[in-house]
Protein backbone atom coordinates (compact mmCIF):
# COMPACT_ATOMS: atom_id res chain seq x y z
CA UNK A 1 0.00 0.00 0.00
CA UNK A 2 1.35 3.61 -0.82
CA UNK A 3 0.48 6.57 0.68
CA UNK A 4 -2.06 7.98 -1.82
CA UNK A 5 -4.37 4.24 -1.53
CA UNK A 6 -3.87 5.13 2.37
CA UNK A 7 -5.07 8.70 2.12
CA UNK A 8 -7.99 7.30 -0.16
CA UNK A 9 -9.09 4.82 2.47
CA UNK A 10 -8.46 7.25 5.87
CA UNK A 11 -10.74 9.50 3.53
CA UNK A 12 -13.05 6.73 3.12
CA UNK A 13 -12.83 6.13 7.18
CA UNK A 14 -13.65 9.73 7.58
CA UNK A 15 -17.17 9.74 5.70
CA UNK A 16 -18.44 6.76 6.38
CA UNK A 17 -17.71 6.24 9.85
CA UNK A 18 -19.97 8.60 11.42
CA UNK A 19 -22.82 8.99 8.63
CA UNK A 20 -24.89 5.38 9.09
CA UNK A 21 -23.28 3.51 6.19
CA UNK A 22 -20.56 1.26 7.43
CA UNK A 23 -16.82 2.69 7.63
CA UNK A 24 -15.82 -1.19 7.77
CA UNK A 25 -18.08 -2.31 4.65
CA UNK A 26 -16.94 0.47 2.72
CA UNK A 27 -13.42 -0.09 3.65
CA UNK A 28 -13.63 -3.95 2.55
CA UNK A 29 -14.79 -2.92 -0.60
CA UNK A 30 -12.37 -0.88 -1.42
CA UNK A 31 -9.60 -3.12 -0.37
CA UNK A 32 -10.70 -5.87 -2.32
CA UNK A 33 -11.28 -3.08 -5.31
CA UNK A 34 -7.50 -1.77 -4.46
CA UNK A 35 -6.40 -5.43 -4.57
CA UNK A 36 -5.20 -5.08 -0.99
CA UNK A 37 -4.79 -7.77 1.09
CA UNK A 38 -4.41 -5.99 4.83
CA UNK A 39 -5.26 -7.31 8.78
CA UNK A 40 -8.04 -5.80 10.64
CA UNK A 41 -5.40 -3.70 12.10
CA UNK A 42 -5.19 -1.21 9.55
CA UNK A 43 -8.59 -0.59 9.90
CA UNK A 44 -8.75 -0.41 13.47
CA UNK A 45 -6.09 2.30 13.62
CA UNK A 46 -7.83 4.62 11.23
CA UNK A 47 -10.48 4.52 13.65
CA UNK A 48 -7.55 6.81 16.25
CA UNK A 49 -8.48 9.51 13.79
CA UNK A 50 -12.28 9.54 14.29
CA UNK A 51 -11.86 8.70 18.14
CA UNK A 52 -9.76 12.43 18.23
CA UNK A 53 -13.14 14.03 16.64
CA UNK A 54 -15.06 12.55 18.61
CA UNK A 55 -13.45 13.65 21.73
CA UNK A 56 -13.01 16.91 20.64
CA UNK A 57 -16.21 17.40 19.70
CA UNK A 58 -17.65 16.31 22.23
CA UNK A 59 -14.61 18.04 24.72
CA UNK A 60 -17.35 19.80 27.13
CA UNK A 61 -19.33 16.69 28.07
CA UNK A 62 -15.99 14.17 28.21
CA UNK A 63 -14.73 16.82 30.64
CA UNK A 64 -18.11 16.81 32.86
CA UNK A 65 -18.39 13.55 32.48
CA UNK A 66 -14.56 12.79 33.81
CA UNK A 67 -15.16 15.40 36.37
CA UNK A 68 -18.70 13.43 37.77
CA UNK A 69 -16.18 10.50 37.89
CA UNK A 70 -13.82 11.95 40.05
CA UNK A 71 -16.28 13.63 42.35
CA UNK A 72 -18.63 10.07 42.62
CA UNK A 73 -20.77 12.18 41.32
CA UNK A 74 -23.31 9.64 39.58
CA UNK A 75 -26.56 11.93 39.90
CA UNK A 76 -26.04 15.01 37.90
CA UNK A 77 -26.77 14.68 33.75
CA UNK A 78 -23.10 13.81 33.33
CA UNK A 79 -22.77 11.75 35.91
CA UNK A 80 -25.93 9.49 35.18
CA UNK A 81 -23.88 8.83 31.62
CA UNK A 82 -21.49 7.16 33.35
CA UNK A 83 -23.35 3.59 34.72
CA UNK A 84 -24.94 3.78 31.48
CA UNK A 85 -22.23 4.12 28.99
CA UNK A 86 -20.71 0.91 31.22
CA UNK A 87 -23.98 -1.01 31.26
CA UNK A 88 -23.84 -0.04 26.97
CA UNK A 89 -20.36 -1.19 26.30
CA UNK A 90 -20.49 -4.73 28.17
CA UNK A 91 -22.62 -6.52 25.38
CA UNK A 92 -20.26 -4.63 22.63
CA UNK A 93 -17.27 -6.20 24.54
CA UNK A 94 -18.58 -9.58 24.89
CA UNK A 95 -19.86 -9.62 21.25
CA UNK A 96 -16.21 -8.12 19.81
CA UNK A 97 -14.30 -10.82 22.09
CA UNK A 98 -16.42 -13.90 21.25
CA UNK A 99 -17.42 -12.97 18.16
CA UNK A 100 -15.09 -10.77 16.03
CA UNK A 101 -12.68 -13.48 14.49
CA UNK A 102 -15.91 -15.31 13.35
CA UNK A 103 -17.48 -12.48 11.77
CA UNK A 104 -14.10 -11.60 9.93
CA UNK A 105 -13.92 -14.76 8.39
CA UNK A 106 -17.51 -14.73 7.62
CA UNK A 107 -17.79 -11.45 6.33
CA UNK A 108 -14.79 -11.39 3.75
CA UNK A 109 -16.48 -11.48 0.18
CA UNK A 110 -19.21 -9.08 -1.02
CA UNK A 111 -22.30 -11.35 -0.91
CA UNK A 112 -22.46 -11.44 3.46
CA UNK A 113 -21.20 -7.95 3.32
CA UNK A 114 -23.90 -7.31 0.39
CA UNK A 115 -27.04 -8.57 2.94
CA UNK A 116 -25.33 -7.00 5.68
CA UNK A 117 -26.00 -2.75 3.72
CA UNK A 118 -29.28 -4.25 2.95
CA UNK A 119 -30.42 -4.89 6.39
CA UNK A 120 -28.69 -2.03 7.60
CA UNK A 121 -31.27 0.09 5.34
CA UNK A 122 -34.23 -1.67 7.09
CA UNK A 123 -33.04 -0.66 10.35
CA UNK A 124 -32.55 3.07 9.39
CA UNK A 125 -35.77 3.16 7.26
CA UNK A 126 -37.82 1.96 10.00
CA UNK A 127 -35.71 4.12 12.61
CA UNK A 128 -38.12 6.64 11.06
CA UNK A 129 -41.26 5.50 13.16
CA UNK A 130 -39.14 6.17 16.54
CA UNK A 131 -41.45 8.93 19.10
CA UNK A 132 -38.93 10.62 19.71
CA UNK A 133 -40.22 12.18 23.09
CA UNK A 134 -37.79 10.38 26.01
CA UNK A 135 -35.81 12.72 27.79
CA UNK A 136 -33.95 10.01 29.59
CA UNK A 137 -32.05 7.07 28.80
CA UNK A 138 -33.14 3.56 30.63
CA UNK A 139 -30.95 1.04 31.35
CA UNK A 140 -32.71 -1.41 29.51
CA UNK A 141 -32.14 0.96 26.88
CA UNK A 142 -28.63 1.35 27.29
CA UNK A 143 -28.08 -2.41 26.74
CA UNK A 144 -30.27 -2.37 23.37
CA UNK A 145 -28.03 0.47 21.98
CA UNK A 146 -24.77 -1.42 23.16
CA UNK A 147 -25.91 -4.92 21.55
CA UNK A 148 -26.84 -2.90 18.61
CA UNK A 149 -23.19 -1.47 18.51
CA UNK A 150 -21.49 -5.10 19.05
CA UNK A 151 -24.25 -6.05 15.81
CA UNK A 152 -22.30 -3.39 14.13
CA UNK A 153 -18.81 -5.44 14.09
CA UNK A 154 -20.53 -7.02 11.08
CA UNK A 155 -18.88 -4.93 7.76
CA UNK A 156 -22.21 -3.41 6.18
CA UNK A 157 -23.23 -2.81 9.49
CA UNK A 158 -23.51 0.90 10.53
CA UNK A 159 -22.60 1.36 14.02
CA UNK A 160 -23.47 5.12 14.03
CA UNK A 161 -26.74 3.93 12.58
CA UNK A 162 -27.41 1.06 14.59
CA UNK A 163 -27.33 2.78 18.12
CA UNK A 164 -28.95 5.93 16.55
CA UNK A 165 -31.67 3.69 15.01
CA UNK A 166 -32.02 1.64 18.53
CA UNK A 167 -32.51 4.76 20.18
CA UNK A 168 -34.86 6.15 18.11
CA UNK A 169 -36.97 3.12 17.94
CA UNK A 170 -36.84 3.04 21.91
CA UNK A 171 -38.41 6.71 21.85
CA UNK A 172 -35.12 8.65 22.81
CA UNK A 173 -34.98 12.05 21.60
CA UNK A 174 -32.47 12.55 18.54
CA UNK A 175 -29.88 14.86 20.30
CA UNK A 176 -30.05 12.30 23.34
CA UNK A 177 -29.46 9.57 20.91
CA UNK A 178 -26.90 10.88 18.92
CA UNK A 179 -24.95 11.95 22.02
CA UNK A 180 -24.85 8.49 23.62
CA UNK A 181 -23.95 6.53 20.61
CA UNK A 182 -20.91 8.52 20.12
CA UNK A 183 -19.83 8.94 23.75
CA UNK A 184 -20.61 5.13 23.81
CA UNK A 185 -18.50 5.03 20.85
CA UNK A 186 -15.28 6.08 22.57
CA UNK A 187 -14.40 2.70 25.37
CA UNK A 188 -15.66 0.71 22.07
CA UNK A 189 -13.43 2.15 19.69
CA UNK A 190 -10.34 2.13 22.65
CA UNK A 191 -11.24 -1.44 23.65
CA UNK A 192 -10.78 -2.64 20.04
CA UNK A 193 -7.79 -0.84 19.14
CA UNK A 194 -6.39 -2.70 22.51
CA UNK A 195 -7.72 -5.91 21.97
CA UNK A 196 -6.74 -5.77 18.15
CA UNK A 197 -2.85 -4.42 18.67
CA UNK A 198 -2.68 -7.43 21.01
CA UNK A 199 -3.35 -9.89 18.14
CA UNK A 200 -1.84 -8.60 15.67
CA UNK A 201 0.89 -6.15 16.61
CA UNK A 202 3.14 -7.29 13.76
CA UNK A 203 0.98 -7.33 10.77
CA UNK A 204 0.99 -4.21 9.41
CA UNK A 205 4.75 -4.84 9.39
CA UNK A 206 5.03 -8.15 7.76
CA UNK A 207 2.38 -6.60 4.75
CA UNK A 208 4.08 -3.88 4.43
CA UNK A 209 1.90 -1.15 5.37
CA UNK A 210 4.45 1.48 7.70
CA UNK A 211 4.05 4.70 9.80
CA UNK A 212 4.02 7.14 6.63
CA UNK A 213 0.69 5.00 5.59
CA UNK A 214 -0.69 4.91 8.67
CA UNK A 215 -0.09 9.05 9.74
CA UNK A 216 -1.55 9.75 6.07
CA UNK A 217 -4.46 7.51 6.83
CA UNK A 218 -5.14 8.90 10.15
CA UNK A 219 -4.89 12.76 9.46
CA UNK A 220 -7.15 12.45 6.19
CA UNK A 221 -9.95 10.91 8.29
CA UNK A 222 -9.74 13.47 11.00
CA UNK A 223 -10.35 16.09 8.61
CA UNK A 224 -13.04 14.28 6.88
CA UNK A 225 -15.13 12.88 9.79
CA UNK A 226 -14.96 16.29 11.54
CA UNK A 227 -17.52 17.38 8.60
CA UNK A 228 -19.09 14.16 8.37
CA UNK A 229 -20.25 14.25 12.03
CA UNK A 230 -21.75 17.79 11.58
CA UNK A 231 -23.82 16.21 8.68
CA UNK A 232 -24.62 13.84 10.37
CA UNK A 233 -25.94 15.88 13.64
CA UNK A 234 -27.97 18.17 10.68
CA UNK A 235 -29.66 15.32 8.98
CA UNK A 236 -31.02 13.80 12.38
CA UNK A 237 -32.16 17.04 13.38
CA UNK A 238 -34.12 17.38 10.39
CA UNK A 239 -35.45 14.32 10.82
CA UNK A 240 -33.90 13.21 7.50
CA UNK A 241 -32.11 10.47 9.28
CA UNK A 242 -33.75 7.26 7.61
CA UNK A 243 -33.04 8.18 4.07
CA UNK A 244 -29.42 6.80 4.21
CA UNK A 245 -31.05 3.66 4.05
CA UNK A 246 -31.19 4.10 0.36
CA UNK A 247 -27.67 4.29 0.16
CA UNK A 248 -27.10 1.29 2.15
CA UNK A 249 -29.61 -0.40 -0.28
CA UNK A 250 -28.01 0.92 -3.42
CA UNK A 251 -24.63 -0.40 -2.26
CA UNK A 252 -25.73 -3.79 -1.59
CA UNK A 253 -27.63 -3.92 -4.97
CA UNK A 254 -24.34 -3.01 -6.57
CA UNK A 255 -22.31 -4.98 -4.63
CA UNK A 256 -24.67 -7.89 -5.62
CA UNK A 257 -24.91 -7.41 -9.26
CA UNK A 258 -21.03 -7.63 -8.84
CA UNK A 259 -21.59 -10.87 -7.65
CA UNK A 260 -23.75 -12.21 -10.88
CA UNK A 261 -21.13 -10.59 -12.75
CA UNK A 262 -18.53 -12.81 -11.22
CA UNK A 263 -16.79 -9.77 -10.67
Amino acid sequence: MDPLQAALLGFIQGVTEWLPISSTGHLRITEQLLGLTLPLLFDITLHVGTLAVILFFFRKDVKNIFAALAKGDFKSENGKLIPLIIVGTVPTAIIGVVFSNTIETVFSGFLPIAGAFLICGVVLYISKTGRDQKENITYLAALAIGVAQGIALVPGISRSGFTIATALLLGVRREKAFKFSFLLSVPAVIGALGLTLYEQHEALTLVGVGWTEILVGIAVSIVVSYFALKLLWKTLAGKKFYLFAFYCWLIGAILLMLILGNF
